[in-house]
């Protein structure tokens, strides 16, 4: 158990993710947990993604006026795609005249490595701190490109549009269907019969695709009596992602910032850890 204390011992927790699910397992298993792992959804990634190197084509035509980066990674991963369709200096200077913005550091951070700059960014790393800042900007009869990281806009593409912008989305990587479907919904009876005591989430359409499953198996209301008897615990990475488990009724635990780190500290703090062996965590 690496000599981390075995808070999670006697425990199963389960991974719905498909993304880094390798950190989040072994996070909770050396702390002494039992591993579930049945991703709700798969992943299209950047390289395979055709839909995003002709909308990266049809931007360096027609550069925009304003840009938003959501993510770090997300940045990474488009300026990759762009680099392996030759498209990467016509990408940078299509976007050297757009007001930049980013979510939170991470974002901006990626955005400096790449020889761009963040005009403004949104501390909250919240999609509605975007939102505000370029309607009191103004947005209307511009071009705002919006990079997104899988999940979607966030409501960050229908704000802008309503306010009368031209919105251009780059979505970096797509969500498709879970590779295993029987075992998705296994894992919901799972959770309803008492064989997992965690669940864990890391995207809202995850979210989605789990909760159908548990909804077609027809165990969701169990699910929910459960959490609410504080018999199973459920966890998600931030707002955004707890938000569909709160329409279900369901109250998540919910780190303060959102990563993944936080996440996995947030779960094993609920179990008793010290801070200092979460840090280690």
């Amino acid at each position: 158990m690496s000599g981390l204390p075995p808070v999670m011992a006697g425990r199963t927790v389960l991974i719905t993710a498909d993304r880094r699910s390798d950190d989040l397992a072994d996070a909770f298993a050396r702390r002494g947990a039992t591993i579930h792992h049945a991703p709700a959804m798969t992943i299209v990634h950047h390289s395979d993604d055709e839909q995003l190197v002709d909308d990266t084509r049809a931007l360096v035509a027609d550069p925009p006026d304003t840009l938003v980066i959501t993510t770090g990674a997300g940045l990474r991963g488009w300026m990759e795609a762009a680099e392996v369709a030759g498209l990467d200096e016509d990408l940078r200077r299509a976007l050297a005249d757009a007001y930049v913005v980013a979510r939170g550091p991470k974002a901006k951070g990626a955005l400096i490595s790449r020889g761009l700059r963040a005009d403004w960014v949104a501390e909250s790393e919240t999609a509605a701190e975007i939102i505000e800042h370029l309607l009191e900007r103004g947005v209307a009869g511009t071009t705002v490109a919006v990079q997104h990281h899988g999940s979607g806009s966030d409501g960050i593409d229908d704000a802008l549009a309503q306010a009368g912008a031209k919105v251009a989305p780059f979505v970096v990587y797509r969500w498709g269907p879970a590779p295993n479907p029987a075992a998705v919904t296994a894992s919901t009876r799972d959770a309803a019969d008492g064989r997992v005591d965690v669940v864990v989430f890391t995207s809202a359409p995850a979210v989605a695709s789990w909760w159908a499953a548990a909804e077609e198996a027809g165990v969701a209301d169990e699910i929910v009596r459960r959490t609410r008897e504080e018999d199973l615990l459920v966890a998600a990475v931030g707002p955004v992602t707890a938000a569909p488990l709160r329409a279900k009724g369901v109250e998540p635990l919910v780190p303060e910032r959102s990563r993944m780190g936080a996440l996995i500290r947030a779960v094993l703090l609920h179990y008793g850890d010290g801070a200092d062996a979460a840090q280690r965590g």
